[in-house]
């Protein structure tokens, strides 16, 4: 296999050891991410957590593309310095293209925190009966942030909301228990 690899021109050579190397660490990666591992050693020169360009795994992306399409673009006749730009416009290519997928991913993640304030206008129906005047604490199933949830319900109505009752939220309070009124 040594004889192979001498017998390549020297921009071949270096190719070859750049697509090898890069393509051996991406699949490392590629397994420990897999296994729920990940790479904390990603940078990010942006300042904050948007669209992050250089990074390690899209380093290691840029390397194995560039190092690939050379190998290709001198089997093909290109020369050198066309090996080089065209490898290197690949290279920038995949790593928009990762940078891209890691963006859009980011920003499919929800906080999952239920924020009450959501609740408000919402429907629902008593589960357990609240007192008028706020005198008894009830409980409402309603649908907030995209399921349903039993919560904690009192009432500014002269009377008794019993179970089964529709109902709508009129407001929150501080610590989070819906003041609801029938519909």
């Amino acid at each position: 296999m040594l004889d192979w690899f001498y017998e390549l021109t020297s921009p071949e050579q270096v190719f070859w050891l750049i697509a090898l190397i890069a393509t051996f660490i991406f699949l490392i990666v590629l397994v420990t991410t897999f296994l729920g591992g990940d790479t904390d050693m990603d940078t990010d020169f942006d300042g904050g957590a948007g669209f992050q360009f250089f990074t390690f795994k899209n380093g290691v992306a840029f390397f194995a593309i560039f190092g690939w399409i050379g190998i290709a673009c001198l089997n093909n006749g290109y020369g050198l310095i066309t090996s080089i730009i065209v490898a290197g416009i690949c290279g920038l290519v995949m790593m928009t293209i990762m940078a891209g997928i890691f963006y859009y991913v980011s920003r499919m993640t929800e906080s999952g925190t239920l924020d009450y304030q959501n609740a408000v206008h919402s429907t629902g129906e008593v589960y357990l009966e609240v007192g008028g005047r706020r005198s008894k604490m009830g409980k409402v199933q309603i649908n907030v942030q995209g399921s349903l949830r039993e919560m904690d319900a009192l009432t500014d109505e002269f009377e008794d909301i019993k179970r089964g009752t529709l109902v709508v939220v009129d407001s929150v309070t501080k610590n989070g228990v819906l003041i609801i009124k029938p519909l």
